[in-house]
């Protein structure tokens, strides 16, 4: 493995108890850097922190909640001194059902926890990283969000915005010190997939041109690279780790 130079910086991971989220905890404590997990499950949150050992914390956070979201950033900034990387991984997939089959309320509480919550996390953590004049925010977006699935319009939707926000918002940063990048990846075998049906699994790997899932591990290092300083002239992009399932 190589190391990424992530040296004195300290990431908040959302989502980082488990799967995708864990993996880069992992992959930023390994390059040098310190990590905090927010998570909703206290549990998963304590079991991860003490699995990752020194340079390794967490907080249980409502992230769709605007004044959880800003109590924590608050503590992180004042227990830190700074939050130096955002990695705004946490999601659902909100299971698979036709647009028209899709109840409301599922498809509110999709776009409320990828998109909604992504949103207030950089409401609250942006201006802080300003004063800072450095920050690297890094977006966890989908192959789904470029392509739209089948039988996923609510997450499709949900990462296309995520997409749009990372673009306005890497724009909108400019010239301040804070770079804003997203990835795009296709599915990887995390608990997400309990959210699915096996049909959706299979046409999702029956997609992808290297005829295999994505590892977490592999998606932890291109984060990474993007939290690094060597990630010093990209801002607002989208970066695929498909297998080569994406045309653009």
């Amino acid at each position: 493995m190589n190391r990424i130079d992530l040296e004195g910086r300290t990431a908040v991971v959302t989502g980082g108890a488990r799967g995708i989220g864990l993996a880069t905890s992992e992959r930023i404590l390994a390059s040098g850097g310190a990590v905090i997990i927010w998570d909703m499950d206290g549990k998963a949150i304590d079991e991860a922190v003490a699995k990752l050992g020194a340079g390794a914390s967490g907080r249980v956070v409502e992230l769709t909640d605007e004044a959880s979201v800003v109590a924590a950033t608050r503590e992180a900034f004042e227990k830190a001194g700074k939050v130096d990387i955002l990695v705004n991984n946490a999601g659902i997939t909100g299971g698979n059902a036709k647009t028209w089959e899709l109840s409301p309320e599922i498809w509110r509480k999709t776009v409320e926890v990828n998109l909604i919550a992504p949103f207030l996390t950089c409401r609250a953590m942006v201006p802080l990283m300003i004063e800072k004049g450095y920050g690297r925010i890094i977006n966890i977006a989908s192959i789904a969000g470029k392509e739209g699935n089948p039988n996923a319009s609510h997450y499709s939707a949900s990462k296309a915005g995520l997409i749009g926000l990372t673009k306005s918002l890497g724009k909108e940063l400019a010239g301040s010190g804070i770079l804003v990048n997203c990835i795009t990846p296709a599915a990887a075998r995390t608990a997400i997939f309990d959210q699915m049906s096996q049909e959706h699994i299979d046409f999702m790997l029956s997609k992808i041109p290297l005829q295999r899932f994505v590892e977490p591990a592999e998606i932890a290092a291109m984060i990474c690279w993007l939290a690094s300083e060597d990630c010093s002239f990209s801002t607002g992009a989208v970066f695929d780790i498909s297998g080569g399932r994406a045309v653009y």
